[in-house]
């Protein structure tokens, strides 16, 4: 959990390789708000028992009455992540700092990387289409939610094809595994086949909108863009987390592994090796690896902590090396094995390692982008600015929302800052929808904007 203040979000608003400006996207119904809760109590804003139960991106009071989301709602988050759990690929992109002092360039002394996490929990229901367009805009990545049983919806194509529109990259979610286990009841083979089938159809909508400039943005569980879990419940993993628990005992590179634990792999414990064929030399039925080696010991740590087995679930904790929290040491049944799930595998740690690794950062995004967001020729000085998300250029910001204040008749303007740097005190011209290039048509003077700045960043 890292506490974090509003000086730090200012100050990583500097470092644009390590901002993600994202949108959580999904089906109605299927745990978009319960698992951006984890991220929440990750950040230290929520308690980690409430994740799952405060829907706190639900801000309206009729949201949290009906339990569904209807308008968009931001927060932005500082993040820090072991330097050594991020991708080469995330490495390379990173900025280094510029101390207040000197200001001069300066690597981090430790191995603690700080990100910035603007997130947009967006509606699921049809009727809110519009809410889920405002924020797609501002967003240069898609956090995909789909629920395990139900598997891709009517909506989940629709908001999945916009973000495609808009040259979001997605990764993916399958979410509520705890139904599986507790409610379902169903054999690890079935309840794989159950979540690849939702991969394998968020990959063909993926296939059918794909954009060229886009490039190819399918995902994988074996290359770290697909979690599984449950928002409810507060926990979730990637391939990564058990590729690296057995990595050391098979003395097998992680990536190798992680290509071994999905798909159509199977283990021979006799041989000791992987295989692609159902039975093993003895003629005898092997276990697929997916299920010998992440679905069997979790439904055994299920079924030990709801039938109070207690000698079990022990035992299997300590060899995980993991310690019940103090505040769940009284606690029995769903409740317990929700804090038990939640200290082995968090969901935020799944899901920072995708958005981390696996989403762009704004100087990376806005490249591709720029043919999107503005409508002008894309080699003059504005759209260059943007490309390069290039913080000394002329200002442009893109207002997505208006939010109304307290106050009759004023609103807020919710957008984002593409080039320059905005500030208080600044003379700033609006576009209306209408405005011609060229003219002075819907073309607004306004003046003391409030400051929030810089080339990246939402506002």
């Amino acid at each position: 959990m890292v506490n974090f203040t509003v000086d730090e979000i200012r100050r990583m608003m500097d470092f644009t390789s390590n901002i993600r400006n994202m949108s959580v996207i999904a089906h109605v119904d299927h745990g978009k708000s319960t698992l951006t809760d984890s991220l929440i109590a990750h950040s230290g804003i929520i308690a980690t028992a409430k994740a799952g139960d405060a829907r706190f991106m639900d801000t309206r009071k009729d949201e949290q009455d009906r339990t569904i989301t209807i308008k968009s709602t931001s927060v932005s988050l500082y993040i820090q992540m072991m330097a050594s759990r991020l991708e080469n690929e995330a490495k390379a992109t990173h900025e280094t700092r510029m101390t207040d002092e000197k200001k001069t360039m300066e690597w981090v002394p430790d191995d603690q990387e700080g990100f910035l996490i603007n997130l947009i929990d967006s509606p699921g229901h049809v009727d809110f289409s519009s809410e889920v367009t405002a924020a797609l805009r501002v967003t240069d990545g898609a956090l995909v939610v789909v629920d395990c049983i139900e598997g891709v919806c009517v909506q989940t194509e629709t908001v999945l094809r916009q973000a495609i529109a808009e040259r979001i990259k997605p990764v993916l979610f399958v979410n509520k595994l705890d139904r599986v286990f507790l409610e379902l009841h169903m054999d690890p083979e079935e309840a794989y086949h159950n979540f690849n089938r939702a991969v394998e159809s968020v990959n063909v909508i993926i296939a059918t909108y794909k954009d060229d400039l886009l490039g190819d943005v399918t995902v994988y569980p074996e290359k770290g863009t697909v979690g599984l879990g449950s928002g409810l419940h507060g926990w979730g993993f990637t391939l990564d987390k058990f590729a690296t628990m057995y990595s050391t005992k098979f003395k097998v590179d992680k990536s190798v592994l992680m290509a071994k634990l999905w798909g159509d792999f199977f283990f021979d414990a006799k041989t000791k090796k992987f295989t692609k064929k159902e039975v093993g030399a003895d003629g005898t039925k092997l276990s697929r690896a997916f299920c010998q080696f992440i679905l069997t010991p979790i439904a055994k740590l299920f079924d030990a902590v709801i039938s109070e087995n207690v000698a079990v679930y022990t035992k299997m904790l300590k060899g995980l090396q993991i310690e019940i929290p103090k505040d769940a040491k009284e606690l029995v049944g769903k409740p317990l094995l929700k804090r038990i799930m939640q200290t082995w595998l968090p969901a935020a740690d799944a899901l920072l390692l995708m958005i981390v690794n696996h989403l762009p950062s704004p100087k990376i995004a806005q490249k591709y982008r720029v043919g999107n967001l503005y409508g002008g020729p894309v080699d003059d000085e504005t759209a260059q600015a943007i490309a390069a998300c290039n913080s000394d250029a002329g200002l442009m910001m893109y207002v997505s929302k208006m939010v109304p204040t307290s106050e009759k008749g004023r609103f807020y303007a919710f957008g984002r800052v593409f080039s320059g740097t905005i500030a208080t005190g600044q003379e700033v011209r609006i576009q209306g929808p209408d405005y011609v290039p060229g003219s002075k048509k819907r073309l607004i003077r306004q003046e003391n904007p409030t400051y929030r700045p810089h080339d990246g960043s939402l506002c």
